[in-house]
Parts: C-alpha cells; sequence; structure tokens
C-alpha cells in the first residue's frame, strides 16, 4: 500500500504546481500582452465606457438592432448556454415565443426568413456578434423607426461586416454594439 500512495501524493502535488501555479502564471503573463492587459477591450462612446467588445449586450428597442438572445441573461460572471436539446418542450416554447415576438416587431419579415440566431441563445450565452444576414432582415424596421433610408441602412450593415480572418478563417460578423453605436452616429 506504501508503494502506492507515495507516488500518488507526489502526482498530486507536481500536478497542483504545474496547473495551478505555473499553467495559470502562464496565461496571466500571455492575457498582460493582449489589449487592456486581459480585462476586456471596452466600447466607448464620448469617454464614457458603453460595454465590452466581446461581450454580448441586450438590444430589443424597435429602433436598433437586435442582437443575438442570451441565456445568460447577458451577465457575463454567468456565461453559459441553455442545456436543453432541440426536442425539450420548454426550449421549443421559448423559441417560438422568441419567433412570436420577432415577427410582431417585423411584420414585412415571413417566419422562415428569420435566422436562427435571432431566436436561439449561443452556446456561452453572450454572443456579441450577428452575421449580415441577421442583420439586414431588421433593416425594414429600423428604417421605420428612425425614419431613415433602407439603402443608408444597408450601406451601414455592409460597413460593419467584419470578414473572415485572412478571408479564410471564420465567418462574416457584425458587432451588435459597434453597428448600434454607428446607428446612432448616422443622421
Amino acid at each position: 500500500m506504501k508503494q502506492h500512495i507515495l507516488p500518488a501524493l507526489k502526482l498530486t502535488f507536481i500536478s497542483i504546481i504545474v496547473l495551478a501555479g505555473i499553467y495559470t502564471l502562464a496565461i496571466w503573463v500571455v492575457a498582460q500582452a493582449g489589449p487592456n492587459h486581459g480585462i476586456g477591450e471596452t466600447v466607448s462612446v464620448n469617454n464614457k465606457v458603453v460595454g465590452y467588445k466581446l461581450e454580448g449586450q441586450n438590444f430589443t428597442a424597435d429602433n436598433y438592432f437586435n442582437s443575438r438572445p442570451s441565456a445568460a441573461g447577458y451577465n457575463a460572471a454567468g456565461s453559459i448556454g441553455s442545456n436543453k436539446g432541440p426536442s425539450n418542450p420548454e426550449y421549443l416554447k421559448q423559441v417560438q415565443d422568441r419567433v412570436d415576438t420577432f415577427l410582431v416587431h417585423n411584420p414585412s419579415i415571413k417566419k422562415e426568413a428569420i435566422p436562427a440566431e435571432l431566436v436561439t441563445a449561443s452556446g456561452s450565452g453572450l454572443d456579441p456578434d450577428l452575421s449580415a444576414e441577421a442583420a439586414m432582415v431588421q433593416v425594414a424596421r429600423i428604417s421605420k423607426a428612425r425614419n431613415i433610408s433602407e439603402d443608408k441602412l444597408n450601406t451601414l450593415v455592409v460597413q460593419q461586416t467584419q470578414k473572415p480572418l485572412l478571408g479564410l478563417f471564420g465567418t462574416e460578423k457584425i458587432n451588435i454594439l459597434q453597428l448600434n453605436i454607428a446607428l446612432d452616429k448616422l443622421k
């Protein structure tokens, strides 16, 4: 028994030092080299912080581009998916409620044209981005609410669209916080 306990204790002690000490220190050092020293990239308007670039925000007003629903209630401390499968009745009701709400606020859109990301939460529950398609489907509502031409809003969406890294990695996306800030600057 002694021949098993001593090596197990040594391995536990080494694992604690490597995983809790050295690895944590290495990640902290790398974070210090990043923007804002690993705290997160803030977005400011008129020298006032209005949000974080990589954290979803709750936009539901008709005069703004709506963000993706959040399973975490847009609380970064509680980042979590819903853990409900596509056959879960509670989940299906939640998605149907979101579809119904979207259709009430966007009467010119057919149910089949609603991008899934506008009615389903992301895995983290805090996704700050939408596809260009999900933004474009909201243009008619915002145009009416703000009395801005749809062409002007379409141009804004195209300008705010971030291309994939090196044109290969990832998909086109739009940060909703930055898009709504740019929307507020339109006259």
